[in-house]
């Protein structure tokens, strides 16, 4: 995938300086600063503010969560059964608040996205759908190492199908010696496999890695092998651009408590390509909600399923309205401020923390994200060889949040909404402090 300006790494590092100053300087001039005041920042023992880079895992709060969610309590404690027409925000059709904003955020058209359950659930939800295995065709691609519950929630649906996940899942691995996939590895291996494959669903970002992979590139390969594709965009919405529906993706699904700061457990994303979307035929789980709203309150009158057209379509059931307000709170932000700015940002971001890290290098330590811009995100992961553990422990003690996996990855994530380039030069200079 490419970013809407195409930066190269030599381009990026060659404008840096390794100083204090200078990171400030960047900051004086970031026409995103502003932002950061929108998000309650974590405070330290003294009243500063932490260094806070695991917005990869969990994203700060927007300062309007509260006020949004005691709107709803607001509404219900006045209106109770009335507020689903008469609220402020009428809870009947909450969800279509977002038909359009989490459209542009994943670059899909209006009517390809509906904001409901959770990640996994999603992504169960969309392979009733489109994993529809045959005889010959029955095999399910997905990179090694993916975030555990995708490997969970594929091996069960072979199982459920009748197949054993070693002979019906094809896992992408890296070469030996390397940390990361090539595209040509990708596409060769579909490209061999095709007529074996029902469906490929890989992560837009690895979770470990922070590796962007080539969305719109395997996308087109697989459907040319006549293979359903399907993305699981934890770790890509809101983090990096995406055009879903002109690249021709057929399912979607993403969590919107990491770059999207939605909170803890967040109610999740999904996207259909309007092409899926309008075949109301197409099999799927019902539930009242997924149910044509002209007849939705006729209920015993209709006992049979007639889907919505669209994402709507695949709702089971209604939306949770005080766990939704905060993710209007911050699709608002995201809606506002832009991906593409946001990426211009993020990629000056990462670049900064890439070269100060490899001011001291250190044979403590390597960073395993693809170097250049566009195949990584806002995360940089380094691989700590020495004491990983009381290096990452030591980081905490002196007030800078990431994150650990296990056995010696330290996750980094510079978000552009609200870290600073100062944040980025004090974790880079902390790290090799302690190193």
């Amino acid at each position: 995938m490419q970013p809407s300006q195409p930066v190269t790494t030599d381009e990026l590092l060659a404008s840096f300086v390794d100083d204090e100053s200078f990171a400030i300087g960047l900051d004086e001039t970031d026409a995103l600063k502003h932002h950061r005041d929108r998000f309650h920042i974590p405070k330290r023992p003294d009243g500063k503010d932490v260094i806070y880079l695991a917005g990869n895992s969990l994203g700060l709060q927007p300062t309007t969560v509260r006020s949004a969610i005691e709107q709803e309590l607001d509404d219900w404690s006045r209106l109770a059964v009335d507020a689903h027409f008469d609220g402020k925000n009428p809870w009947y059709p909450y969800h279509e608040m977002f038909r359009e904003s989490a459209a542009r955020l994943v670059g899909a058209v209006p009517g390809e996205c509906v904001i409901m359950n959770s990640l996994t659930v999603n992504l169960h939800l969309m392979m009733v759908s489109f994993y529809r295995p045959t005889e010959k065709r029955f095999k399910i691609v997905m990179e090694d190492g993916a975030f555990p519950s995708d490997t969970y929630a594929i091996k069960t649906q072979l199982r459920f199908h009748g197949f054993d996940p070693a002979d019906g899942l094809i896992l992408l691995k890296p070469r030996e010696g390397e940390h990361t996939l090539r595209t040509e590895d990708i596409v060769q291996t579909i490209e061999r496999h095709g007529d074996e494959i029902a469906l490929v669903m890989i992560s837009g970002v690895n979770f470990f890695t922070g590796q962007v992979f080539d969305m719109r590139q395997i996308t087109h390969v697989a459907k040319n092998c006549g293979c359903v594709v399907g993305w699981d965009l934890a770790h890509a919405a809101g983090n990096v651009p995406l055009r879903l529906h002109d690249w021709g993706v057929d399912f979607a699904a993403w969590c919107n408590y990491k770059y999207l700061n939605a909170g803890p457990g967040a109610v999740a994303g999904c996207y259909v390509h309007d092409s899926h979307g309008r075949n109301t035929d197409l099999v799927r789980f019902g539930g009242w909600w997924g149910n044509d709203p002209e007849t939705r309150f006729k209920m015993h009158l209709l006992p049979d399923f007639h889907p919505r057209p669209g994402a709507d379509g695949w709702q089971i059931s209604n939306p949770p309205i005080m766990a939704m307000a905060p993710v209007k709170a911050s699709i608002d932000i995201f809606d506002e401020v832009g991906m593409d700015a946001l990426r211009e940002k993020s990629l000056r971001l990462t670049g900064y923390l890439q070269f100060l890290l490899d001011r001291h290098t250190s044979h403590a330590f390597e960073v395993i994200t693809p170097r250049e811009p566009a195949a990584r995100g806002c995360q940089l992961s380094i691989l700590v060889h020495d004491k990983p553990r009381d290096r990452f422990e030591a980081l905490q003690k002196q007030g800078v949040v990431s994150d650990f996996r296990q056995p010696n990855v330290i996750r980094v994530a510079p978000v552009p909404l609200y870290n600073t380039f100062r944040d980025v030069w004090t974790f880079a200079h902390t790290l090799t402090k302690e190193l």
